[in-house]
């Protein structure tokens, strides 16, 4: 392209910029503007709130989820996280029965989200190491020290839901909720330890012994019964053999008192019978 095509492209160039019309470009460009340093608008995200500020003070307008409309330079809006959170604790306490214990927690838990602007007024968005933190060490040293070290392993559950309660009343004051409460585990010194289990160790031990006695006392007692039963059968069949032996001398007797008979009926029978006229008499008359 030699000099004077390049002349005539900027010539064309030139004239058709003319033909654009100048306002709407100014317009266009103002918005752009707006938009680019004043941000005029506000995306508020899934789980968040926005607490709204008038030159830094807090208003009573909670923002949702969404876009929202924002005044520039007035207002600022402070998105604040209002989904479950977990927070995860170690905790030194004593038993009633003055017993060091090591307890670590699970705590699960929330800022009440049309309180969002509450708790960043009043506490600010480092709420965990303010509120929660605090809160969780004193109610576990405090329900701690109502159970004694044995108790706080086999009331596991009673003590968890002790806390749990605790930790509910005190955190609502402040506009958090609890949603789940855990103990992750208990420890607890070694000497301790080693008297638990030597204890754990004597009642199996015991409870063996008793199964032990209650087995040869079973099996003892199935013995007397079946000597029982044997002793029984024994008599019955002494009694049997008695009856058997009476009738069988009975049978004797009257087998010898029929050998020793001569043939001669008696001539009366019973008590006051009629005479019996003996038939050999009658007989040797003929």
């Amino acid at each position: 392209m030699d000099e004077r095509e390049l002349y005539r492209a900027k010539e064309a160039m030139g004239s058709a910029m003319g033909r654009i019309p100048r306002r709407p470009v100014l317009i266009v460009g103002i918005i752009l503007l707006i938009l680019l340093f004043f941000r005029p608008f506000v995306q508020i995200g899934a789980g968040e709130r926005g607490v709204v500020l008038n030159f830094g003070a807090v208003q009573n307008r909670v923002l949702g989820e969404g876009l929202h409309v924002r005044i520039p330079i007035v207002q600022t809006v402070v998105h604040v996280d209002v989904k479950v959170q977990k927070s995860e604790s170690e905790a030194a306490a004593a038993s009633s029965d003055l017993q060091d214990v090591s307890s670590r927690v699970v705590l699960n838990y929330h800022i009440i989200p049309d309180k969002a602007n509450v708790v960043y007024q009043t506490i600010g968005v480092a709420f965990k190491e303010r509120i929660i933190d605090p809160a969780v060490q004193e109610v576990v040293k405090a329900v701690t020290a109502k159970y004694t070290a044995e108790e706080l392993i086999t009331k596991r559950p009673a003590v968890s839901d002790a806390m749990k309660a605790a930790l509910t009343e005190r955190l609502l004051l402040n506009n958090i909720a609890v949603d789940a409460f855990s103990i992750v585990g208990f420890s607890f010194s070694k000497g301790f330890m080693e008297a638990i289990e030597a204890k754990q160790t004597a009642e199996q031990l015991a409870l063996k012994a008793k199964r032990d006695l209650d087995r040869i006392k079973i099996e003892a007692q199935q013995k007397v019964t079946a000597a029982q039963a044997e002793a029984e059968s024994l008599r019955l069949q002494r009694a049997n053999i008695s009856s058997d032996l009476i009738e069988l001398r009975r049978v004797e007797a009257n087998l010898k008192a029929i050998e020793k008979w001569n043939g001669i009926l008696p001539q009366v029978t019973g008590a006051g019978a009629v005479p019996f006229i003996g038939v050999g008499g009658a007989e040797s008359k003929k």
